[in-house]
């Protein structure tokens, strides 16, 4: 019996030791992470059966519709999709008008190179979100204080990766069918694949099968010839321009760093950055674009390092994922997804 005491003794003080060399080394992932998950759980527990928006009068008719539309797109997702079923948007949070999320993203001044976070079991991500916006922004002034590009942007939309049921957000109801179908498509695609420490092939594929299923869904719901396909199909060329165009500038600020010299300064190295990004800004106007918008979209601000690299981590492989989901699986969803999850270790 002594010996069983000492044991039990031993292994609780070693365990106790364990947990505060983790603490004390991850500790500010560790506080992280508690916030996250506060903030995760509160809108979960605070989300309401889709039931009681469908019946309350202070929801319109279309929020309503878009609620039910919804609950279509999921079950296109599992049908035609070849995506993991999931209870994910069957309740939904109202967010009373307000955004809930925000993330800050964070890139070396003179280099198109993201900064990463490393989190135990989940992997490394060059991203954080927060729950609280003043929390974000001190995040956000602590990077540019170290020398960093650093943003701050709010988020419409997160998946749990299938750990949790994801509720629809009320802001999500504002969107048009298309814009709808592929945001609901695209987070499905995290809960069903998510691979650790990929977040270019994780965002890359997402937006792909966000993009070709939300296609291939208002066709199935609308037809080719619906005032939705037709949306769908002039905004989605607007944003194949505009991508394309960032992307080709994103190579040509990565070419101008890699051509900066260690003789040169800090000054010379930011004037000719600010100059490449004026001429950026610029070379918009000479797009076509069937959306006139496009062409203002650089009026109230200036892009830096990290809007580059978020255009690069969410569309640079596009056209890989395109070309083989065509040439090797023959537009075959189902058998597509089963030849990635096979591929591919998801982290959950």
């Amino acid at each position: 019996m002594h010996s069983w005491k000492t044991w039990l003794k031993r292994s609780l003080l070693f365990l106790l030791f364990a947990v505060l060399v983790f603490l004390g080394y991850y500790h500010e992932e560790t506080v992280y992470g508690i916030r996250q998950g506060a903030g995760q759980l509160d809108i979960i527990f605070n989300a309401k059966p889709l039931q009681e928006y469908l019946d309350d009068p202070s929801f319109s008719q279309q929020q309503k519709d878009k609620i039910l539309l919804i609950q279509e797109i999921r079950q296109f997702t599992i049908d035609s999709l070849g995506l993991d079923e999931s209870e994910s948007y069957t309740k939904m949070y109202d967010q009373k008008g307000k955004p809930i999320l925000w993330t800050v993203t964070a890139c070396d001044p003179f280099k198109l190179e993201a900064k990463k976070w490393s989190f135990p079991i989940f992997g490394t991500f060059s991203y954080k979100g927060f729950f609280d916006i003043d929390l974000a922004k001190q995040s956000r002034d602590a990077l540019r204080k170290e020398g960093y590009d650093a943003e701050v942007g709010e988020v419409a939309a997160w998946s749990t990766l299938g750990i949790l049921n994801d509720p629809i957000l009320s802001s999500m109801l504002n969107r048009n069918t298309g814009s709808l179908a592929h945001l609901i498509i695209h987070e499905l695609t995290h809960g069903t694949l998510y691979a650790m420490s990929s977040i270019s092939f994780n965002e890359n594929l997402a937006d792909f099968v966000g993009d070709e299923g939300a296609k291939r869904f208002l066709i199935y719901k609308y037809g080719k010839t619906s005032d939705e396909y037709i949306h769908y199909i002039s905004r989605k060329d607007d944003r194949k321009t505009f991508s394309e165009y960032i992307l080709k500038g994103s190579n040509e600020l990565d070419d101008l760093y890699n051509s900066f010299t260690e003789e040169m300064s800090v000054e010379e190295k930011q004037e000719a950055k600010n100059k490449k990004i004026e001429e950026i800004k610029a070379g918009i106007q000479d797009l076509d674009f069937a959306n006139y918008r496009y062409c203002n979209y650089f009026n109230d601000f200036t892009p830096n390092n990290t809007f580059f690299m978020s255009y690069k981590r969410y569309r640079e492989k596009q056209n890989e994922f395109k070309e083989q989901f065509d040439n090797e699986f023959n537009g075959d969803f189902h058998a597509y997804m089963d030849y990635l999850k096979d591929n591919y270790k998801s982290l959950f």
